[in-house]
């Protein structure tokens, strides 16, 4: 009987890791592996076996086990330590209504100042999403549209705070888009959002945006209501 690979064996190291980029790429390596599933849900990740396959000391890897819990993406256990956080489950509701407030609130503060740069990446990564059928890729895009958005609110807390719910979707979708039957996902609540955000029309942008969240909320929670109900 073969014995299945540990998970840990699927992240690749390319040679010595400088120390100042230490942290950065273990936390990127890490966080990449989490959102594609090499590292599944309740994977307990060891500060000494990390150390030992990145081939530095556990100061760095300490640091990044820290930046991933605070995106949501690990939880410290009793007696295992960091092991990676479940995918969104019955939440889903409670986590909209938290988007919700606080991504409403950074597009109100960053409308103003965004510029004809944060406009046009924010475009690209619409009509990158129109093009996209790997769901992996929809879920990066995804987040890092809405992130083009609110990027300029001059509040870090906030930001911090919806980009670890928009981690926790990314994952949510890289795992079940492809079995939640909606075919070919439509970009125009994504390019009314944009077109308002243009026009500095900031009432209209975050009506839109909160009904953008509201539909996707209730396609989440049907899907899993169809799940747990099989």
């Amino acid at each position: 009987m073969t014995q299945k690979p540990k998970p840990l064996s699927t992240i690749q190291i390319n040679g010595p890791i400088p120390a100042a980029q230490a942290r950065s790429i273990i936390e990127e390596s890490l966080r990449e592996a989490i959102l594609d599933g090499r590292l599944p849900c309740g994977t307990a990740l060891r500060q000494q076996e990390l150390a030992d396959l990145f081939g530095v000391s556990r100061m760095p890897v300490r640091e990044a086990l820290r930046q991933l819990e605070a995106q949501s993406l690990l939880n410290v256990v009793q007696h295992k330590g960091a092991v990676v956080a479940p995918l969104i489950t019955n939440n889903a509701i409670e986590t909209y209504a938290l988007r919700s407030v606080l991504e409403s609130f950074a597009l109100r503060l960053s409308i103003p100042l965004l510029d004809a740069e944060d406009l046009a990446l924010a475009g690209h990564y619409i009509e990158q999403l129109e093009a996209q059928t790997d769901h992996a890729e929809i879920g990066r895009l995804n987040r890092l549209f809405h992130m083009s958005l609110y990027h300029k609110a001059p509040n870090s807390k906030l930001l911090d705070l919806i980009e670890r719910e928009l981690n926790e979707e990314e994952r949510f979708l890289r795992f079940h888009l492809s079995s939640m039957g909606l075919g070919k996902l439509t970009q125009d609540d994504h390019r009314a959002l944009l077109e308002a955000a243009t026009a500095q029309d900031i009432d209209r942008a975050v009506a839109l945006l909160e009904l953008h969240l509201e539909k996707a909320c209730v396609t989440i929670r049907r899907y899993l209501e169809q799940q747990q109900s099989r």
